[in-house]
């Protein structure tokens, strides 16, 4: 594998504030790298730097020749009316054909290449900037939050055509399943440092604990260390048969450094009021029809709600998800039938468009604290804590926020609110992953009811009890789980799937086989077990190693302890899944 691009004491501040310093990493060809971080811990910042179009305080990026960068960023200008074929012909030079066969990748067929960009979707932008980038041939993708506002069928098309692609992906996504089906090395920024690790972003979470525990564990051994050498010191450095040894002990003491351990960031913690937990329906719809004007979007809506249920609202981009969503939260009039909340429930409605009613004027603190009402300053304080702003951003006015940061507020101001009933329309989209999977379980955890729309389908998967979908203009209960709704989009992508467990061992194989096929899965679940037990102790020797001389740095050992946990990871799961395979046989007749 020959190296794409390389850095080498790579420096950021932001004002006051290090972002990254001394980061020294390099990036191989085919690498699938995730990069994670909390907000503001400079992810795009990093990504700029990497495409050219921001510049580090100090050290330096190498681009080695042959590499060919494409960047895809969060905020993209089109030019006027120009339409899809215009744009992708203007910054690809390529011809017609070439274009219209790309953007056929991500379903942008005929009628879409002749319409202008500016009037489509942000979730059909995206595709068009995908295609865009691809018409470059790259070999080095660099995507910040590419799913934003795409739909789940071009999430799985997005995921399907990275996975199979031979170039090498830096992607930054606040979606652990997208991070997780596509990604095979993790990249993080935390606290300034950069490491890039050697496996998927669970894997890294896991040595990340495990290595911090090691290092607590040592510490404590130092701190022990140190003390029965300074109890020696203090009984007998005054003696003059002694006084050699003594200051031996003092030579050892100050020899024994421990590993420094930075201050673990606090986790984001959202606690929502509870709500009127009678049970009793939050929302009926009885043949709804929605859309604007007379242009109608979806139909046939009949479904009732229970109180407490969490209700995801799924569907492609376009297809009608945001228009219901509207309609049900009163900002949009239905066209026909009828539906009908119980009058007992206060509703409130977010989407991206929520942080145009603050006030500039207003700060943090001010807006938060009216929101909150009878609620205590402390719960104040950890709700804005929760979505990022510190104690010391709360004097800070609307008028100097970002865009990311405006939505997060008004989002932060609804949950201190606590209604009786949320309507979110892309409520992850200027989170990090942490708070994404925070504000899911809070959420989730919470007694009050939620519709909800989100491409990230981590939220998805950790919040919805219950799907709504809006697809070929009607609105129907879909009867599954949501894996369930995404094997079938799956399908219907025509993205081959795994083959089940079940097709291994067939219907068809006599009793004899299937003795001998057991016993030649047992004899694998052994070896397996051996190989586990010889990576565990390959390990057990490096960590030792550390405990030695923790001060001494040895890059190999390091790298090698990466992709020892990332071998018995996959080698668990292995031995799971033979063993498995032979229960089903044990189970047979």
């Amino acid at each position: 594998m020959s190296v794409l691009l390389h850095t080498e004491g790579l420096s950021k501040t932001l004002g006051a504030r290090v972002l990254f310093h001394e980061g020294t990493f390099a990036i191989y060809e085919g690498l699938k790298i995730g990069l994670i971080g909390r907000n503001g811990a400079g992810k795009t910042t990093l990504m700029k730097m990497l495409a050219g179009v921001e510049k580090p305080d100090s050290g330096t990026i190498v681009v080695h020749p042959g590499t060919r960068v494409a960047y895809l960023s969060q905020h993209v200008a089109f030019k006027g009316d120009e339409t899809v074929l215009h744009y992708l012909e203007r910054i690809s030079y390529k011809a017609e054909w070439e274009c219209s066969k790309i953007a056929g990748a991500f379903d942008l067929k005929k009628e879409k290449l002749h319409v202008p960009v500016s009037s489509l979707s942000g979730g059909w932008q995206m595709r068009v900037q995908l295609a865009g980038l691809l018409l470059h041939d790259p070999n080095l993708l660099l995507l910040d939050e590419p799913t934003n506002y795409l739909d789940v069928q071009t999430q799985l098309l997005l995921e399907e055509f990275l996975r199979n692609w031979n170039g090498a992906v830096l992607v930054i996504s606040h979606d652990r399943s997208f991070l997780m089906n596509v990604c095979d090395h993790t990249m993080e920024i935390d606290q300034g440092d950069i490491t890039l690790y050697d496996g998927d972003v669970n894997t890294y979470e896991a040595f990340k604990e495990e290595r911090l525990a090691f290092n607590i564990k040592f510490n404590q051994k130092i701190d022990q260390q140190k003390k029965h050498l300074m109890d020696f010191v203090t009984r007998f450095g005054a003696k003059a048969t002694k006084a050699t040894q003594a200051q031996s002990k003092l030579k050892q003491i100050r020899k024994l450094k421990p590993v420094e351990i930075k201050q673990r960031l606090k986790s984001t913690n959202i606690r929502i009021q509870s709500t009127d937990p009678r049970k009793t329906f939050a929302v009926k719809a009885k043949d709804l029809v929605v859309g604007y004007d007379d242009r109608i979007i979806a139909r046939d809506g009949n479904f009732e709600i229970d109180r407490g249920q969490k209700v995801a609202i799924l569907g492609e981009n376009g297809a009608g998800k945001s228009t219901l969503l509207k309609t049900l939260g009163g900002t949009l009039e239905k066209i026909d039938g009828t539906f009908t909340w119980n009058n007992r429930i206060e509703i409130a409605y977010y989407d991206q468009f929520s942080a145009a009613t603050l006030h500039p004027k207003d700060t943090i603190g001010d807006y938060l604290k009216r929101q909150a009402g009878y609620l205590e300053a402390e719960d104040v304080l950890r709700m804005a804590g929760a979505f990022l702003f510190k104690l010391e951003d709360l004097d800070k006015t609307v008028s100097v926020l970002s865009g990311g940061e405006r939505a997060r507020l008004v989002l932060a101001g609804i949950l201190l609110k606590a209604p009786d009933a949320l309507l979110l329309d892309e409520p992850t989209n200027h989170l990090d992953l942490e708070t994404v999977e925070t504000l899911a379980d809070a959420l989730h955890r919470w007694n009050g009811t939620v519709l909800f729309i989100s491409h990230s389908r981590s939220f998805v998967n950790l919040l919805a009890t219950r799907i709504l979908e809006v697809k070929d203009k009607a609105i129907r209960n879909f009867p599954g789980t949501y894996e369930e709704y995404l094997y079938a989009l799956s399908l219907e992508a025509g993205i081959p799937q795994e083959k089940q467990d079940d097709d291994v061992i067939t219907e068809t194989v006599n009793k004899k086989e299937r003795h001998e096929k057991r016993k030649e899965l047992l004899r694998n679940v052994q070896k397996l077990e051996k190989q586990l037990e010889d990576l565990e102790l390959e390990r057990e020797i490096l960590m030792k190693s550390i405990l030695t001389d923790p001060t001494k740095i040895d890059v190999e050992r390091d790298r090698r302890l990466q992709t020892l946990a990332t071998i018995i990871t996959h080698t668990e799961s292995e031995w799971l899944k033979t063993q498995e395979e032979v229960q089903k046989i044990e189970e047979r007749p």
